[in-house]
């Protein structure tokens, strides 16, 4: 493996200092989006069913087209900044999420339940120090990650009283760091890797599964991550214990994501939306608190894109376990939750 050159070998520090990662949108923009998102709540169509040619976006297509190539060609991300969604319920603001999301990719599946939008809301007290306890819905930090898409966005519909930044790191920052510190490491995340699946997703069909970190074929660079999920497996009956080299190489990823200048922290305020390409950044979040009153908790919404633009990849990357929207199950339709107004509400017994 060599050293990656290219947009996405971003630091966090020089990125700081330029503000051309945040797209302002337009007034006319706002205006279509509204509209659209208003009549998709009366249409009230199946979200595993409805598709982008259904609610068309004219004057936003440029826009929407230049988030992709940030995607697929850029940086790996962008932030969007300009919904008034104080001013929107949230099924409105969920709508207009959903139909942007449909222009860049097809929804996933998030859990067993069959969900294609999900959230990221503290729904107890409990911490990451409890066995149970899901990283989507705690106060704590989270170590830096990858989610389980091509593509993860998060719509903020209410920020936290204090903290609660969203971090981003570029994965080829990190790799060309460990090439030039430890190659030795940086050889090992080629390998397959054990993943809690179980800590993730508590319906989960099985423990956990396996995915190299790193996928490099045709060329083309690839970051798949999470070493508090890799930690978490070795809980599991069948999975190995973690090599002294493998325990070193991701304590030197863990250090590296923490260093001065490697990450990229941004607020979010509501209406931003974050658009992220999974194989091309990590991302985390700070601790938070909330405020005290439930309604006006930190709430995010967030949607995983499957974004087929013809990325090489290597066999078994990533949690190649997840299915997509077109592998509905009869079941689902009982517990899934695939009408705007019910799919903005978040699962209260979900991290009890």
């Amino acid at each position: 493996m060599q050293p990656i050159d290219g947009p996405f070998a971003w630091r966090g520090s020089d990125l700081a200092e330029r503000k051309d990662w945040i797209v302002e949108l337009t007034a006319a923009q706002v205006e279509e989006l509204r509209s659209v998102g208003e009549r998709f709540v009366e249409d009230d169509p199946d979200l595993r069913t409805v598709t982008a040619t259904d609610y068309p976006l004219p004057h936003c297509a440029d826009a929407v087209a230049a988030f992709g190539d940030a995607l697929d060609r850029g940086r790996g991300f962008v932030l969007v900044r300009g919904l008034p969604t104080e001013t929107y319920d949230d099924a409105l603001a969920g709508a207009i999420f959903y139909v942007m999301g449909l222009h860049l990719g097809v929804p996933m599946r998030q859990n067993e339940l069959g969900d294609l939008l999900d959230h990221v809301i503290a729904t107890s007290d409990k911490t990451l120090a409890e066995a149970d306890a899901l990283p989507s819905r705690v106060r704590d930090r989270l170590d830096f990650h990858s989610d389980s898409s091509d593509v993860v966005a998060l719509m903020c519909l209410r920020a936290a009283k204090a903290g609660g930044a969203s971090s981003l790191v570029s994965g080829a920052t990190l790799v060309n760091e460990m090439l030039a510190r430890r190659p030795d490491l940086a050889a090992l995340l080629l390998e397959p890797w054990y993943f809690d699946w179980r800590k993730q997703d508590p319906d989960a069909p099985a423990d956990y599964y396996t995915s190299p970190i790193v996928s490099w074929t045709g060329g083309v660079f690839s970051m798949y991550a999470g070493t508090s999920m890799i930690r978490s497996a070795q809980r599991h009956e069948g999975v190995p214990a973690l090599s002294p080299e493998q325990n070193e190489a991701l304590d030197l990823l863990d250090a590296i994501t923490h260093e001065p200048g490697i990450a990229l922290d941004m607020d979010f305020r509501p209406g931003d939306v974050q658009w992220l390409l999974n194989y091309a950044a990590l991302h985390s979040r700070t601790s938070f608190v909330d405020h005290p009153e439930p309604g006006r908790r930190r709430h995010l919404l967030r949607l995983w894109l499957q974004r087929d633009v013809g990325r090489p990849l290597v066999p078994g990357f990533g949690k190649h376990v997840v299915a997509g929207r077109e592998e509905a199950r009869t079941e689902d339709d009982s517990r899934g939750h695939f009408h705007i107004a019910d799919a903005v509400v978040p699962r209260q017994d979900w991290g009890q």
